[in-house]
């Protein structure tokens, strides 16, 4: 059955389009006789308005879009929770895509939201797109006067509000534990490696082993994609020295890591100490319960929810960059060594 139209119902009445929508939206400018026959007709024929054309003539959609690299990594899903919930606050729904960590999915996905779909936009950047350096899709975002939030994985290369994490304080502080506890050897295992937040994390390791006075051993790197072995490369590890410290950069690598290193007879935390990153449940569930670096994602989601909110009603106010500090939430898979 076809949907009863706003010019159907003008049709009906002989009036124009302008007087039923007037009529429908309680305007006072219809007389009530009028407008209480028109709004009786259009509910008993079950008229639904268009929302998209409502939203293109009051210029506003009422929705934000989110893009995230990784649906599988806790972090961003506490993110999408905190967006949500601050969107939701304030009358705004959200459209939330995944990029995959990859360029040419997220190009697509701006494409699409570049369309005057929605009122703002709140993204990571894919790994793929920080190797590459290209920022095209967000220019045109930019250049359509789409407000933009950039959080956790950003570029420099583009002007917008940003919520960043403190990953170089991150990567430091959980290295200075692990030493603070007896370990010598420590591991870094990264499954993003090329991305901005990976760089940071390592380049705080490595100054946490220069202040401790020892050498950066690239061996005790170990970066891998999901098309890699991670067994295997965790057996390369633990063959090549005696490792007493590694540390997982998102909660289901340091999962995977825990049963790796339990299942090659180490005990942890006895032998070796495992640390992860993303406070999820599920790094709360396994045995021993992981220590874990939180990077308070549902605060971060609701500081880029508040500050493109804050952009689409003033557009001309300077850009804000907003850091936040992690903590670290020390359980069984962690102790003092003697």
């Amino acid at each position: 059955m076809r949907k009863i139209t706003l010019k159907d119902i003008a049709k009906y009445f002989d009036v124009s389009i302008s007087t039923v929508s007037k009529a429908v939206n309680d305007s006072h400018e219809i007389s009530d006789d009028l407008k209480k026959r028109i709004r009786q007709y259009a509910k008993e024929n079950n008229y639904k308005p268009n929302k998209l054309a409502l939203n293109l003539l009051n210029r506003s959609s009422k929705t934000i879009g989110v893009i995230v690299p990784n649906i599988l990594n806790y972090f961003f899903v506490q993110v999408l929770y905190g967006i949500e919930k601050v969107a939701n606050e304030h009358g705004y729904n959200i459209v939330s895509c995944i990029s995959n960590e990859s360029f040419e999915k997220e190009s697509k996905t701006l494409e699409l939201l570049d369309s005057g779909t929605v009122d703002g936009l709140i993204m990571s950047l894919a790994e793929e797109t920080q190797v590459k350096e290209r920022v095209e899709g967000l220019q045109a975002i930019t250049n359509s006067h789409i407000p933009l939030v950039l959080f956790d994985r950003v570029s420099d290369l583009i002007a917008c509000d940003k919520v960043v994490v403190d990953d170089f304080e991150a990567g430091y502080k959980t290295t200075k534990h692990f030493f603070n506890i007896g370990c010598k050897n420590v591991a870094f295992v990264s499954p993003i490696g090329n991305s901005s937040v990976g760089k940071l994390r390592l380049a705080g390791y490595k100054k946490a082993l220069e202040e401790a006075g020892r050498e950066f051993d690239e061996r005790l790197v170990v970066n891998f994609t999901a098309k890699d072995d991670l067994d295997l490369l965790m057996s390369f590890l633990l063959n090549y020295k005696p490792v007493d410290g590694i540390l997982g950069l998102d909660e289901i690598t340091a999962v995977k890591i825990l049963h790796i290193v339990k299942s090659r007879g180490y005990n942890v935390p006895n032998d070796v100490s495992v640390i992860g990153f993303t406070n999820g449940q599920l790094s709360q569930y396994v045995t021993p319960p992981l220590t874990m670096v939180s990077q308070h994602g549902k605060f971060i989601g609701e500081q880029a929810a508040e500050l493109l909110i804050k952009r689409i009603k003033k557009p001309s106010e300077p850009f804000e960059t907003k850091v936040v500090k992690t903590s670290l939430l020390v359980r069984e898979s962690t102790r003092k060594l003697q």
